[in-house]
């Protein structure tokens, strides 16, 4: 046989899109033609190929003329995941293996010179696409890809090791005694997700405000704003907010797994855990929104059903903060380049921390701050209006004294703080169906129940500190979530009063 079609996926975001690799032989001068819009390691491919066909026992059809396709054409390829489809595809097209049992699978892989099978990015992402045809393929890759792709309810996965298993198989050749190590289907792994874990909010003495902020922040989704002093524990209560939020349901879990692998980070051993992202001051846009080309997720997709802490705040350049502002609001990005366009989920949970001033001793109790007014308004004008606008919560960090941080008694542990957390997230998700952060328009008017008395304040405080129209949707947000854990059914004045306490820290360092 002179033609022979292979299944493949390629990436394009995190979708998996279908690939045809069509391989042809035909007499003629000896070449090695590989065409289909291939990047450059695609086209590598070639003499990864040819030297792991060799070294495998097999037979490399050195006298002929060979042409890959990997079709549809106008879609980019890249990675190394199509060394196996095209080495199958050279080996049925010459004769070596039947064609009919190369069709009833899907097959990825990156191939070294000597044929064993390396793990590539996206497996999850082939997996969910998979999953969702009316007949899904066998999927064929390489170990640690295998088992991430496992992951996937009903998906139906073989990890191979080598190329020679993969022909071995598809010739119905008996397995090698004493067992088919190199071949081997892996079951979709049952059980939930892991419980959260992490350090514990326990570590953190004093600090009530702040506790009770990031308390508030974890039950309705809130995005968060940390200001004080160095050493005041900003970086502490951040750290532990992952262990407030709720565990995650099966589909977020593999919604973050499925970007963590896009990105190579995937970890199977924290399958499960909510991400956090820490990314340092001097990450540039791409790295924080994603792009390149092809295109790549950032760090706020990588935080996906997780929790992005930005600490050192006005330290970022300016252009990279401010395209936060639109994934704040939708919860995705769209990465678009000349060549194509790449939509990522970011539906994370922002947590910022800053000094008040450049020498970072404002309002200290002790220590005497030496930033004139006009350094003190520059270092905050890093940070634009519309940004502040869309952090919900903006909380003082106050230094403590040695005493109470030596001798004070632990706080609450995370364990009871979250059974809370998680009581109010299930009492909005009854009433409303969605987190309390994503109310919006004639929903938040609907499910926040404000009472006449709440709603009058709401409104005096926006007039008074010149709230913009979003500023004042926040803070009925915060208060519906205040309530939620309260266990009102409807947003009084002290929640409204409570939430209005959350929107003017900077004013006090102005």
């Amino acid at each position: 046989m002179a033609l022979a079609h292979v299944h493949s996926r390629a990436l394009q975001g995190l979708a998996a899109r279908p690939v045809s690799v069509e391989v042809h032989l035909a007499n003629g001068l000896p070449s090695f033609t590989l065409v289909g819009l291939a990047d450059t390691e695609v086209k590598e491919a070639r003499e990864r190929v040819r030297a792991a066909i060799a070294n495998s026992g097999l037979e490399f059809p050195h006298s002929q003329r060979i042409t890959v396709n990997l079709a549809p054409a106008d879609l980019p390829k890249d990675s190394g995941r199509f060394d196996l489809p095209i080495a199958l595809g050279i080996l049925a097209a010459s004769g070596q293996i039947e064609a009919e049992p190369l069709a009833r699978g899907v097959y990825a892989g990156e191939l070294s010179l000597g044929g064993e099978l390396r793990p590539v990015r996206g497996a999850l992402a082939m997996a969910l696409a998979l999953a969702q045809d009316a007949a899904p393929r066998t999927l064929v890759l390489p170990p640690g890809s295998a088992e991430e792709a496992a992951l996937v309810p009903g998906a139906h996965v073989v990890r191979a090791r080598h190329l020679i298993d993969v022909v071995a198989r598809l010739r119905r050749e008996p397995p090698a005694p004493p067992d088919d190590a190199g071949w081997a289907r892996l079951e979709p792994r049952d059980g939930a997700p892991a419980p959260p874990g992490g350090p514990d909010l326990a570590d953190v003495k004093g600090q009530v405000a702040a506790r009770r902020a990031l308390e508030i922040a974890a039950a309705g989704g809130h995005s968060l704003l940390l200001v004080g002093p160095p050493g005041a524990g900003k970086s502490m209560l951040a750290q532990r907010l992952g262990g407030l939020l709720p565990p995650m349901a099966t589909d977020e879990a593999l919604q973050a797994a499925a970007v963590a692998s896009l990105a190579g980070r995937f970890d199977p051993a924290r399958w499960g855990e909510r991400p956090f992202c820490a990314p340092h001051h001097s990450a540039s846009a791409v790295a924080l929104v994603g792009g390149g080309s092809p295109p790549r997720p950032g760090e706020i997709s990588l935080a996906h059903q997780g929790v992005l802490f930005l600490d050192e705040l006005p330290e970022f350049a300016r252009h990279a903060l401010e395209a936060l502002r639109e994934p704040l609001e939708t919860g995705r990005i769209r990465v678009s380049r000349a060549a194509q366009q790449a939509e990522f989920p970011a539906r994370f949970q922002l947590v910022a921390a800053m000094n008040p001033c450049p020498c970072g001793y404002r309002g200290h109790p002790v220590r005497a701050c030496r930033c004139t007014p006009e350094q003190v308004q520059r270092y905050q004008g890093r940070l634009s209006g519309p940004l502040l606008d869309r952090i919900d919560l903006q909380v003082e960090v106050p230094a403590l004294p040695s005493e109470q941080l030596l001798q004070g008694p632990p706080g609450e542990g995370s364990a009871g703080v979250r059974s809370r957390v998680v009581a109010a997230r299930e009492r909005a998700l009854r009433r409303q169906g969605l987190p309390n952060r994503a109310l919006a328009g004639g929903a938040l008017e609907e499910h926040a129940r404000a009472e006449p008395a709440a709603l009058k304040f709401l409104h005096a405080a926006a007039v008074r500190l010149a709230w913009s129209g979003r500023g004042t949707h926040r803070a009925l947000r915060v208060a519906r979530t205040i309530a939620d854990l309260a266990g009102h059914e409807r947003v009084v004045a002290a929640d409204v009063a409570e939430a209005v306490q959350y929107r003017r820290v900077l004013e006090a360092f102005a």
